[in-house]
């Protein structure tokens, strides 16, 4: 890391700071992480030497050298710390999701332009392997138009861990977890949808939040399905895309969350790909002949989000996720939550 490097603040060392927002930060050479919020000191010296750990959000801004502040706090507590941060001066990263209502979007969004500061949202699945592949072939056109979109986000944890967010609480459950991935992913991929269909479950017994999700977007004839839950032990196809020339299905995770948690780095040989294996199956026509066969994933980059918002504060480029699209996938939320609710298709696009 150069002199000139930024400094950084971490705002939780859970599994969000701990496993991604330090490793990431740390691996980006405009980048330096400086101090850390959190209550397991021992931790952050063992992990990260010479990085200071301390107490409160407050101690953190009290720090000149701390230009750009990373929450990755529980999701309740992200649009005041957020807040906090902008007021203080700092660029800020939010770990998803952004916030839990628009509202309190908006006002982050019209606070970081108040403040000349900017704000960006940790949405690093859009640097996933198979989701950088699908969008491509999306790009390329071998499928044809899109009429079906099917994505998959399932894990087997049939006994709770415990912990707030399997508790009753704001912004606890697998809606706000894993559901801001999946929607992030498809508003890239497709935009802001007309309309949404939600079937929420308490599925496992010991837990009181959301941990079966089924999501039905519409876009005109397209339909595009979100599924989550922690009770699926044999997985169905990460992703499945299906048009009016080709179909292309993609099964397993992208393999970068793995590789972190083992101590693998951005930079390490063969980091963000996939053993052949894996790759997924694209079925389509040249000239009239059926065409069937494995196509080679694209290679995962969760590090270019650091990389990315280093460059955007050196005035070089723009945030990796701008928050209004961040914004976009809590509105999602906020209509699927209603949707659940209210037991109807509720509108999206140009609601209330």
């Amino acid at each position: 890391m150069g002199q000139g490097a930024l400094g950084v603040g971490l705002i939780g060392y859970g599994l969000g700071g701990s496993a991604f927002h330090a490793p990431l930060v740390q691996a980006e050479p405009g980048l330096r992480l400086r101090a850390v919020v959190t209550s397991r000191a021992a931790q952050v010296r063992r992990d990260h030497p010479g990085v200071r750990a301390v107490a409160s959000a407050d101690e953190l801004l009290a720090d000149p050298a701390v230009e750009l502040v990373v929450v990755a706090a529980p999701n309740a507590v992200h649009a005041e710390l957020a807040a906090a941060a902008l007021r203080a001066g700092r660029h800020v990263v939010v770990d998803k999701p952004f916030t839990l209502s628009t509202a309190d979007a908006d006002r982050l969004i019209a606070l970081a332009e108040a403040e000349g500061r900017l704000l960006s949202v940790f949405h690093n699945r859009r640097w996933d392997s198979d989701f950088l592949t699908v969008r491509r072939l999306l790009e390329a056109g071998p499928l044809g138009e899109v009429s079906s979109f099917v994505s998959r986000y399932d894990r087997f944890r049939p006994a709770p861990k415990g912990g707030w967010k399997e508790e009753a609480g704001p912004g606890s459950g697998l809606l706000w977890d894993l559901g801001p991935h999946l929607i992030d992913q498809a508003l890239v991929l497709f935009g802001l949808p007309e309309t949404v269909s939600a079937d929420l479950a308490v599925q496992r017994p010991g837990v009181e939040a959301v941990d079966w999700v089924h999501l039905v977007l519409g876009y005109g004839r397209l339909r595009v399905v979100l599924r989550a839950s922690m009770e699926v032990r044999d997985p169905g196809p990460r992703f499945e895309v299906h048009g009016d020339r080709g179909s292309f299905v993609k099964w397993g995770m992208d393999l970068q969350e793995t590789a972190m948690r083992e101590g693998a780095r951005p930079g390490d040989p063969g980091w963000g790909g996939e053993p052949p294996e894996r790759h997924g199956t694209l079925t389509t026509e040249v000239a009239g002949l059926e065409l069937r066969g494995r196509l080679a994933s694209a290679p995962g980059a969760y590090e270019a989000f650091y990389a990315a918002m280093a460059a955007a504060i050196s005035r070089d480029g723009a945030v990796p996720v701008p928050a209004a699209e961040a914004r976009d996938a809590v509105l999602v939320i906020e209509r699927a939550l209603a949707s659940a609710r209210e037991g109807r298709v509720v509108e999206v696009a140009g609601g209330p």
